[in-house]
């Protein structure tokens, strides 16, 4: 009676550990490196749309991790931004979606306490969890704090950015016919440029293009005056040569810099001339 008792026993611990273990999950959480990042990347966006902001990170209890206010950024935004941040989290939601309500006329939401229901505050999700949250004050209006705190939060969702590898046969087959090797947006791009024959002036009202060339030589002359320059596309112009300007005699290894709005033209080249071209922002 006494072993069974014991066997008995020892079942029902056995269940009880179980029954304990399906309630424990995995639960992931934001580092400070991945607030550090969400910073980051909100502040380089604020700098490119030259505005200003404060951007706060708080985990998932609401709990400050990071903060920096860009120059010029009225102060009080500082404890605004943090109130969106907390108010995402713990309440797990865009803090736009609570400004909406209370405009409809539930105003009484107002009265909750730590609650900051004015658009700039969005969660952070990974793997459909929410870590934390990112919130912004002080930028030009509602939307831009909305917007660069969700530039933030996608800093971190996304995870680090993923490296990029191209193997020799996609690189020569590029620079066969001269293409663009790669495209990351309104940062940078890199062509694997191919020329034979002499160029248009060209005038790129935003891109710096730097130079690197692989085979072949060219006569590139920067300044001047671009003739009969006319828009192409946007941020973009050509014409027919330049007149002044100072002649560059390239070749293989050399490395050239034309900064955005420097005109430029490739006045004479081998066949082929081949060179890489990273363009900048």
């Amino acid at each position: 009676m006494k072993r069974r008792l014991t066997s008995v026993s020892l079942m029902l611990a056995t269940f009880a550990g179980a029954a304990e273990a399906t309630e424990i999950t995995d639960r992931k959480t934001l580092t400070l490196d991945g607030a550090r990042r969400a910073i980051s990347a909100a502040v380089a966006q604020a700098n490119k749309n030259h505005a200003g902001g404060v951007i706060a990170v708080v985990d998932d209890g609401g709990n400050l991790m990071a903060l920096e206010r860009v120059d010029g950024t009225f102060a009080a935004g500082a404890n605004i931004s943090i109130g969106k941040a907390r108010t995402a989290a713990l309440f797990q939601k865009p803090t736009r979606a609570f400004e909406e309500i209370i405009a409809k006329g539930r105003t009484a939401m107002v009265a909750l306490n730590d609650f900051t229901p004015l658009q700039g505050g969005v969660p952070i999700v990974i793997d459909g969890q929410i870590v934390g949250a990112v919130g912004v004050s002080g930028t030009a209006n509602a939307q831009q704090d909305e917007e660069l705190a969700m530039t933030a939060a996608a800093a971190v969702s996304n995870g680090p950015p993923s490296v990029t590898f191209f193997d020799s046969s996609e690189v020569q087959a590029a620079f066969d016919k001269g293409a663009v090797l790669f495209n990351q947006g309104e940062s940078y791009m890199v062509h694997a440029s191919r020329r034979e024959k002499p160029g248009m002036a060209e005038i790129h009202t935003k891109d710096a293009d730097i130079v690197y060339v692989l085979d072949g030589a060219a006569a590139l002359v920067t300044g001047g005056t671009a003739v009969d320059a006319r828009v192409t596309e946007p941020d973009e112009l050509r014409g027919s040569s330049i007149i002044g300007g100072e002649v560059h005699e390239l070749k293989k290894g050399d490395v050239i810099i034309v900064p955005a709005g420097v005109p430029h033209w490739f006045k004479e080249v081998s066949n082929p001339f081949l060179y890489y071209v990273v363009k900048a922002r």
